[in-house]
C-alpha cells in the first residue's frame, strides 16, 4: 500500500473515531486527507471499502506482532498465548475497533456485514489452532466447542469488567481469569467426551472460502478474456495485453499479490482508454475492477 493511500486511511480513521463511521462523509475525508475526488475513487470505490481497506491493515500488523511473540517460544507456553490475547484486545481498543464492528452490525450493508463475519471465522480458526498448542492434540475434538465459548467469555467478561471498573479494568487479569476459567472447562469436556461442533466444520467453512477463490479465479480469466476483445482494435494493444496479462498473473499465480502494482497498472489502462475514448473497453475494465475490489474485501486474495 503506498504512503498517500494509508495517510488517507489514517485520515478516514481519525474521523470515524471522533464522529462515527455513518456520520463521517467522503466529503469530511477529502477535507481531512488534502485529495481530490477522483484520487480517493482511484483508491477505494466507496467509504466502505475504505473502512474494510483500514480494518484490514491493522489485523495484518496484529497477525505481523503476534506471531513475533512465538519467535523462539514454545507454541504450547501459555504465558505467550495470554499476551498474544493482550495484544489483540489492545489492539482493538486503541483503534477503537469495537465501534466501528457496532456500526457494522446495525448499518445493514451486507459487504461489510459478510467481510465481519470471515473475520469472526478467522479469529475463531485462529483461537483453535493455539488451544490445540497449547491444550495439546489429545484435546483436539472438543477444542471448537471451547474456542467458541472462550470467545463468548472473554467478550462479556470484558463487558462487565468495563461496566464495573471503567478503563481502569485490568486487561491482563480479565485474559487470565478467563484462560484459566477456560482450561477448566476443556479438561471436564474431554474427560466426559461431550462435544458440539466437530473441528471438521473448520475444514469446511476453510473449504467455502478455497470454492470463493476459484470463483473469483474464474470471474477474472473471463474479464480479463473479455477486456481484452474490448481492447482488441486499439492502437498500442499490446502494452494493453502485457498489461492485463500482469493483472492475471499477480492475482492467479502470487500468494502475496503486489496490491500498489495492480492498482497502478489499473489507472494506467484506464486512463489510456479515455484518451482512446474506447466506452467498451471502459466498461469491460470497471467490470475488471469491481471483480479484483470483490475479491480484496472478502479476503480471498
Amino acid at each position: 500500500m503506498n504512503d498517500r493511500k494509508q495517510r488517507v486511511i489514517q485520515a478516514a480513521h481519525q474521523l470515524f473515531i471522533e464522529k462515527g463511521f455513518q456520520a463521517t462523509s467522503i466529503q469530511d475525508i477529502l477535507d481531512n486527507s488534502g485529495i481530490s475526488k477522483g484520487t480517493f475513487y482511484n483508491y477505494f470505490p466507496s467509504k466502505n471499502e475504505l473502512l474494510i481497506a483500514l480494518i484490514t491493515s491493522i489485523y495484518k500488523q496484529l497477525e505481523l506482532e503476534r506471531n513475533e511473540l512465538l519467535v523462539g517460544k514454545s507454541h504450547a507456553d501459555r504465558e505467550i498465548f495470554i499476551k498474544q490475547l493482550e495484544l489483540h484486545l489492545k489492539t482493538n481498543r486503541a483503534n477503537k475497533l469495537l465501534y466501528l464492528f457496532d456500526e457494522i452490525m446495525v448499518s445493514n450493508d451486507p459487504v461489510l456485514k459478510d467481510f465481519l463475519k470471515k473475520n469472526r471465522l478467522k479469529s475463531i480458526d485462529w483461537l483453535f489452532q493455539r488451544f490445540t498448542d497449547v491444550f495439546g492434540e489429545d484435546k483436539k475434538t472438543y477444542l471448537l466447542d471451547c474456542a467458541i465459548m472462550f470467545m463468548g467469555m472473554l467478550q462479556q467478561n470484558l463487558k462487565f469488567n468495563h461496566l464495573a471498573y471503567g478503563p481502569k479494568a485490568s486487561i491482563h487479569g480479565i485474559v487470565r481469569y478467563s484462560v484459566e476459567r477456560i482450561s477448566h472447562v476443556v479438561e471436564e469436556v474431554s474427560k466426559t467426551n461431550e462435544q458440539l461442533l466437530d473441528p471438521i466444520l473448520l475444514e469446511k467453512w476453510n473449504s467455502d472460502r478455497q470454492t470463493a477463490n476459484h470463483d473469483f479465479q474464474q470471474k477474472l480469466y473471463l474479464s480479463i478474456i473479455a477486456l481484452k476483445k474490448a481492447v482488441h482494435k486499439t492502437n498500442g494493444e499490446n502494452r494493453y495485453i502485457e498489461l492485463l496479462d500482469f493483472i492475471e498473473g499477480e492475482l492467479s499465480k502470487s500468494s502475496e499479490p503486489r496490491e500498489f502494482l495492480i492498482e497502478s497498472v489499473l489507472h494506467t489502462l484506464d486512463t489510456f482508454l479515455r484518451k482512446d475514448g474506447n466506452a467498451p473497453a471502459l466498461k469491460e475494465l470497471e467490470q475488471l475492477s469491481a471483480v479484483i475490489l470483490s475479491n480484496s474485501s472478502s479476503g480471498n486474495g
